[in-house]
């Protein structure tokens, strides 16, 4: 921390203030196999060194295991129990409405971000999605000298200007992407290079898309194709001399038979059957505006019943791909999420296994490969990587996606990144 300035407290968590800049990536859908499938395969020769020099751990996500959630974790330092994001889709219990949880208003507590500005930090934020971009850049100051936020999909000089980066596509070179594409996660490491070398922010966030993720596994060419092209722009934000920070919002499963038809359990469906048309109420999170490549079928799963939860919970425990029914309070206790935001019930399919709403509501049609998705329980555990050796962690910590700024800010060493001398997968040293 410098010594002329103070540690930087948000959401109950303090912060050092950022020795060289700080960059931490959240690489959407990114189980470690996609890492460790590329390393091996010799498509990521700045990953193999930083996995081996550096620090390579494992965290848990929050479930359920989304981008929105996630995401607000990360540059929170908080669970959505305190930041109070429980998804990418929520019934709004003030208006009875099912809508996206993308507006600010939805945002119960300040991200690292402002916090950092506050103090006269430079702040830089670039994501493949307008969904996210709102949220992250809430309470940030924009203009001349202020902070930078947007997203790949944003192309309006009006948004762009009215986030401090009008001419991003010039300055990025390249034209706007696809959103079902994986140029969306290249335009966003590209900009992140071209502001590390134009502007030199103090803290910068990097949130990319799950789009191959959702279609390819890990060690397939296109799946390395695109660790190939994320090695590249991290080996120039380090030789920038960033501090980098790598975690993701989620994993990712193949939730297909073996004929490659989705695994689905229409929940609805089911439901109606049991309690008749109307009784019951299903809401699923991952449902957002990009629906292409997983059809809004995810693991995760809330319902709104009134009564009659025991029986109901039960009966659906009974179900062959259906791996946890909990009732709200539990359940929330469980995976830290805000008990007003969830239904009467959580369910949580299996690995192989998503939940839908009711059949006829779900359009797969543009589904051109075999389904592969999350939300659930065994997408929970992703990547912690630094390109630094993290010194002073408690040994018997549960690690998490959102701890990504700690790591980076509270216990990266500087100028470590030498020869580890353990072989293992955590390379820390002693507290």
């Amino acid at each position: 921390m410098s010594g002329t300035r103070p540690q930087i407290e948000v959401n109950g968590r303090r912060y050092a203030w950022p020795e060289a800049p700080t960059v931490v990536v959240c690489i959407d859908g990114s189980e470690p196999a996609y890492i460790e499938e590329a390393v091996k395969a010799g498509a990521a020769p700045y990953l193999q060194r930083i996995t081996t020099q550096g620090t390579d751990l494992r965290a848990d996500c929050i479930v359920p295991s989304f981008t929105n959630p996630n995401n607000l974790s990360i540059v929170t330092g908080c669970p959505p129990s305190v930041h109070g994001i429980s998804g990418n889709y929520f019934l709004d219990p003030d208006s009875g409405g099912e809508v996206m949880m993308n507006d600010p208003k939805f945002l119960r507590v300040p991200t690292i971000f402002q916090a950092f500005q506050e103090a006269g930090a430079k702040i830089a934020v670039v994501t493949a999605k307008d969904k996210l971009r709102r949220l992250l850049g809430h309470g940030l100051a924009f203009g001349e000298g202020g902070a930078v936020c947007f997203s790949a999909e944003t192309s309006d000089r009006a948004t762009l200007a009215a986030n401090g980066i009008e001419g991003a596509v010039g300055m990025v070179g390249m034209p706007v992407p696809d959103v079902y594409s994986a140029e969306l996660s290249e335009f966003v490491f590209a900009a992140g290079v071209k502001l590390m070398e134009r502007d030199r922010p103090d803290i910068m966030y990097l949130s990319t898309t799950d789009y191959i993720q959702h279609k390819h596994a890990p060690g397939t060419a296109a799946a390395n194709a695109l660790y190939a092209m994320m090695d590249g722009y991290l080996a120039r934000l380090d030789h920038l001399g960033a501090v980098i920070a790598l975690t993701a919002d989620h994993g990712m499963n193949a939730k297909h038979d073996t004929a490659g038809r989705p695994n689905v359990i229409y929940l609805q469906d089911r439901l109606d059957d049991w309690l008749g048309m109307g009784a019951a109420r299903v809401i699923l999170p991952i449902t957002d505006p990009y629906v292409e490549h997983h059809g809004a079928l995810g693991s995760f799963a809330t319902v709104y019943l009134g009564q009659g939860a025991d029986v109901v919970a039960d009966r659906l425990r009974a179900l062959d791909g259906i791996d946890y029914v909990a009732p709200n309070g539990e359940a929330c206790a469980a995976f830290e999420l805000p008990g007003d935001r969830m239904g009467d019930l959580v369910v949580v399919s299996a690995k192989g296994v998503v939940i839908g709403t009711s059949e006829a509501r779900h359009d797969l049609s543009a589904l051109d490969a075999p389904l592969r998705s999350h939300g659930g329980i065994a997408e929970q555990i992703v990547p912690l990587i630094l390109n630094r050796i993290v010194a002073g962690l408690e040994g018997e910590r549960r690690l998490r996606n959102f701890d990504a700024f700690d790591l980076a800010l509270n216990h990266a060493v500087a100028d470590s990144t030498g020869p580890s001398t353990n072989p293992g997968r955590q390379k820390t040293l002693p507290a």
